[in-house]
């Protein structure tokens, strides 16, 4: 795979954020990638009012790559004082496996790390999502024994399949 381009979104770009986060989290084509939601959640993962209020967050940014002019992955980073939060991340079925995931978060890190001067990244994953903290691990990341409630009967969210959701923190050193 060759290295992705990097760039901000912008208010022209919600529309496509949200296709990406759709197809990437939701429903059967989210199946061809190993990230998929499908079992644990229905419902949408996000929409273009969440979007357009993440790009209007001056402490947010939402980064995109792309592979000529294909838009493939995206993530969503917020400054919260000494760290910085990672989250939304999202990369298209057909391309993850392929060292790109590892390319886009290695970018936010950068950006975390060099440009906002943060020690830290921060991140919530469903704990039930096993292979996806497995390869945060890999990463370098570490359980922070933190956890949340899953926002049940919160729509925006996803429609749960299961009772027992909830989140994980994950936190890495940017030192």
């Amino acid at each position: 795979m060759s290295a992705p381009s990097f760039r901000r979104a912008d208010a022209g770009d919600v529309a496509a954020i949200v296709a990406l986060v759709e197809s990437a989290y939701r429903g059967e084509a989210s199946r061809a990638g190993w990230t998929t939601e499908a079992d644990l959640l229905d419902g949408r993962r996000t929409g273009p009012d969440e979007i357009a209020a993440l790009l209007a967050d001056p402490h947010s940014v939402l980064l995109l790559a792309h592979a000529g002019d294909a838009l493939v992955a995206s993530a969503h980073l917020q400054q919260r004082g000494d760290s910085a939060y990672f989250g939304m991340f999202a990369v298209a079925p057909g391309r993850q496996g392929r060292g790109l995931g590892r390319a886009v978060l290695a970018e936010a890190e950068r950006i975390a790390r060099d440009e906002w001067g943060c020690s830290a990244m921060r991140m919530t994953v469903i704990v039930q999502r096993d292979a996806l903290i497995d390869w945060y691990l890999r990463r370098g990341y570490a359980r922070t024994g933190e956890y949340a409630p899953f926002p049940y009967g919160d729509a925006r969210f996803g429609i749960p399949r299961r009772d027992d959701l909830r989140f994980e923190t994950l936190a890495k050193s940017l030192r």
